[in-house]
């Protein structure tokens, strides 16, 4: 990997999320040799990624360089790479350009969409866990207008003005406001050749409510503005399958529709090199202090870690934690292992609606309105990572309030299922020539 020689301990971080990204930022590199390790050269502000998909924003105003955020920073390595398997009693991790040794290893590699063995949803389905399954998203909403112009019957424009999400949590939810927005103000003079009012969104949710992280009253609130903005709402409900034309429920109801956005579930990505008894449900078990139970020297935070402890829930899979973890190890490295164990500081949770629309908790104050709404854009402001991000979304944000006009709404790509039409007609025509 043509890493400098050094006498300092290296401190390997796996992931450049929010975790692994609060981590490195904050260890004593006069202490250390730190080395990041991530697929993507960027860091994605996750809780906005539902913007990019429904076209309020662009990628780069929620993605920021890594190396740009670590080059005053000298004893910071950056590393485009895959871990294929770690070998706790070597000390060493296999990647995809080669081998590394580390002296303490530290597992951030947060979560990947949890399809729940339907093969035939992670087939057809559009999830939105990352960038470029974002852009994906956004590319297959557009399509879907463009296609329902050129359609001579009645059912197949419909198909294509529904959209289906799974799951009520913050993502669906927010998604779901976001697509009402774009019919109620946006497509309608983009699309004048179509009756708009034909398209359709639909929630389903496995529990009796949306947002069952949060309050009743927050729960509910949001459940009226949503219907409010024409979103049909589908409690106590579960996707069974999905074979790209129709949506089938466990108890057997159906939606004809070409666009499924999988929103109902994640689960912790690990890595191979640990057996069994080191999970829970895929999350590493940790000790206070953030370290695997059965291995010294290598620890785990956010989304892919979980306290072992029978008296307590693991901790949510919330950017607040990876956080707040992340900055807890820094802490704990600098002070050369000798720090308190870590707390978790719930600081409230959120989601918005739409334009006016948001839900806020913040322990025993709970608000939902005009007021909240601007709360929840101060707070994801302020933990965008890089000023000029700030202000492209605050700017954007503005242009959209006083204009009604989310972004620029280009198709600069295909989406995955038009991919893969086009690859298996390449097929088709080398089969038959």
């Amino acid at each position: 990997m043509n890493l400098p020689r050094t006498d300092k301990p290296r401190i390997v971080v796996i992931g450049g999320g929010f975790a692994g990204l609060n981590l490195a930022k904050s260890l004593n590199t006069r202490k250390y040799q730190i080395v990041l390790l991530d697929r993507n050269n960027y860091h994605t502000f996750q809780p906005l990624m539902y913007q990019v998909a429904s076209a309020g924003l662009e990628p780069d105003s929620i993605a920021y360089p890594l190396r740009k955020k670590f080059r005053n920073m000298k004893s910071v390595h950056f590393r485009i790479a895959d871990v294929i398997r770690v070998d706790s009693k070597e000390k060493s991790i296999t990647t995809s350009i080669g081998e590394l040794s580390y002296d303490y290893l530290v597992i951030a590699t947060g979560a990947k969409t949890n399809f729940f063995g339907m093969e035939n949803v992670e087939k057809f389905s559009m999830p939105m866990k990352s960038l470029v399954e974002s852009l994906n998203l956004r590319s297959r909403i557009l399509e879907q207008f463009e296609e329902a112009l050129i359609q001579e019957q009645v059912s197949e424009v419909n198909k294509r003005l529904t959209f289906v999400i799974a799951g009520g949590g913050a993502t669906g939810v927010e998604l779901a406001g976001a697509l009402s927005e774009l019919k109620n103000k946006i497509l309608p003079k983009d699309y004048p050749d179509l009756d708009i009012r034909n398209m359709s969104i639909h929630i389903i949710e496995g529990s009796d409510r949306l947002l069952s992280a949060m309050s009743l009253k927050s729960s509910h609130k949001a459940e009226k503005f949503l219907k409010k903005l024409g979103v049909n709402i589908w409690t106590s409900k579960r996707v069974k399958d999905y074979d790209g034309e129709t949506v089938l429920t466990a108890d057997g109801m159906e939606i004809p529709t070409k666009t499924l956005i999988w929103a109902a579930g994640v689960e912790a990505n690990p890595i191979d090199g640990f057996q069994a008894e080191d999970f829970n449900r895929s999350r590493f078990l940790i000790d206070p202090h953030c370290q695997l139970i059965n291995h010294a020297n290598i620890y785990a935070i956010g989304d892919v870690a979980a306290l072992a402890s029978k008296d307590k829930k693991p901790l949510p899979m919330l950017a607040s934690v990876a956080m707040q973890q992340g900055n807890y190890l820094a802490k704990y490295f600098n002070k050369n292992r000798k720090f308190r164990e870590f707390k978790y500081i719930d600081k409230g949770t959120m989601a918005t609606i739409g334009r006016n629309k948001a839900v806020v908790d913040l322990g025993r104050f709970k608000f939902q309105g005009t007021m909240a709404w601007f709360v929840w854009m101060f707070v994801h402001v302020m933990l965008l990572v890089g000023f000029r991000n700030r202000m492209i979304v605050l700017v954007n944000w503005f242009w959209n309030y006083i204009s009604y006009n989310n972004g620029s709404r280009l198709i600069i790509r295909k989406s995955r299922e038009n991919h893969l039409l086009s690859e298996l007609q390449k097929d088709e025509k080398l089969t038959h020539s």
